[in-house]
């Protein structure tokens, strides 16, 4: 084989590689970061957890206390987005906090803001993509019958299947 040859499978399968994510059955917990970056981030993770905190609470709830604790989650991930604007985490929580609450298309745009952000400051991980592809196959299934939605809620299954298996992710898995 010559070396243009190898450099162009080299290249080629480095492409179809790279798409894959490889978590081992891992996805992202924000409790895992909790002590990293400067003090605003830190302060703005800490709102983060508080939030989905309340999420899970409002889950073990009926009636008046859980919508109590759906409104102290949304104000705790806004407030964390206060602190800090470029905080992927939060955009990410209050994603799955409108996906829970039926409102997949305000879902859609945090999906895409967190993904932007993840991006840029170098945190794209197997463990965080896992919960992008998830969440976005929940935004599809939530506005109506697509294949495309269980295409890509099937991959996050596969790759987190104790967290995704179900098809959704909880306040508790991802906090």
């Amino acid at each position: 084989m010559g070396l243009v040859t190898l450099v162009s499978i080299f290249t080629y399968s480095g492409c179809l590689t790279q798409g894959i994510d490889h978590t081992g059955g891992r996805a992202l917990r924000v409790s895992d970061v909790a002590e990293r970056g400067d003090a605003a981030r830190r302060a703005s993770v800490r709102l983060v957890i508080q939030g989905l905190e309340a999420d899970t609470a409002a889950d073990l709830y009926l009636g008046m206390d859980s919508e109590t604790e759906l409104r102290r989650a949304q104000g705790s991930y806004e407030r964390a987005i206060q602190v800090d604007p470029t905080n992927p985490y939060a955009y990410l929580a209050l994603a799955r906090h409108h996906l829970d609450g039926g409102d997949a298309t305000q879902a859609v745009n945090l999906i895409d803001q967190s993904a932007a952000l993840f991006e840029a400051e170098g945190l794209r991980s197997p463990e965080v993509n896992v919960h992008l592809i998830g969440l976005r196959g929940w935004s599809f299934e939530s506005r109506g019958p697509s294949g495309e939605g269980k295409i890509y809620l099937s991959r996050a299954a596969t790759l987190a299947p104790n967290v995704w298996g179900d098809g959704s992710l909880s306040a508790e898995e991802l906090r």
